[in-house]
């Protein structure tokens, strides 16, 4: 019985991320922001590589040149002034050098003026809606389907054979390239977290509280993301998906959704 429930356990393991990439690192994404966001983030990697090498490579110099089997006798000083006030003023020097463009890099990702579409995001257990405030557009998006059944127990089928289990929506929020996008993101329940790698956007919707973010895609694709906040049982059934289009093939589907939409009667 243990051995059994073990093997259930690592099959629900493996099946939660049967179809997503493993990457050792960020991604670059698809914004002028998103690259800056990683080129900081590489920056700030190899001065800690480069801080590591030198504080590790004194210490294990130290350790080997002057050990107690080398005759070698303990220094009488307390302490040094010179030395005090270099590790003070290098670390400071380094901490400016890192400080500068990030704060640069965080006004960027707060400036979400003049937007060419803006996109109410709320957030349910467990699902998303978007509203399209300038083209009178909104929809729920949930898990896809083939998703939906394969995450039942005993359903029976093979989560490894499903393309982008878990990863996949009924319907995707579309985009045009080179397009500013100013999503408004809250809740209408508890705390969720709207999170797309590739745009560089990790945004809390919170419940009575408006969060603002934006992003301007570059490249044409379908790009993935999720709940990022521990938001009840069915936390991981709550992906995002993002579909840039060129700009005719976005208005083509602004077409078809306003006329897919249940016209309302009007009184006479």
């Amino acid at each position: 019985m243990i051995r059994k429930s073990f093997l259930s356990l690592l099959a629900f393991c493996f099946a939660g991320t049967a179809s997503a990439e493993w990457a050792l690192n960020m991604p670059k994404g698809i914004t002028d922001l998103s690259v800056e966001t990683y080129n900081i983030h590489m920056m700030v990697f190899w001065w800690c590589v480069a801080i590591g090498i030198v504080v590790f490579g004194v210490m294990i110099v130290s350790l080997f040149r002057h050990r107690k089997s080398q005759g070698v006798k303990p220094a009488t000083f307390s302490h040094s002034t010179s030395a005090e006030v270099i590790w003070t003023i290098i670390p400071v020097v380094i901490l400016m050098l890192i400080a500068i463009p990030v704060a640069e890099t965080m006004i960027k990702l707060e400036d979400s003026r003049d937007p060419d579409i803006s996109i109410v995001v709320t957030a349910y257990q467990w699902k998303w809606h978007y509203k399209y405030q300038d083209e009178g557009i909104d929809f729920y998006s949930s898990l896809a389907r083939p998703s939906l059944e394969a995450r039942r127990k005993e359903s029976g089928i093979d989560p490894n054979t499903v393309d982008n289990y878990l990863r996949d929506v009924d319907r995707p929020v579309v985009v045009p390239r080179d397009a500013k996008v100013r999503l408004l993101l809250t809740s209408n329940d508890v705390v969720h977290s709207w999170y797309v790698p590739e745009l560089a956007i990790k945004k809390d919707t919170i419940p009575g509280i408006v969060n603002e973010a934006w992003f301007k895609a570059k490249e044409v694709g379908t790009y993935r993301g999720q709940c990022a906040e521990l938001c009840g049982k069915d936390h991981g059934y709550m992906p995002i998906v993002v579909e840039v289009v060129e700009p005719d093939a976005y208005r083509a589907w602004v077409d078809a959704r306003k006329e897919s939409a249940p016209k309302v009667a009007s009184n006479q």
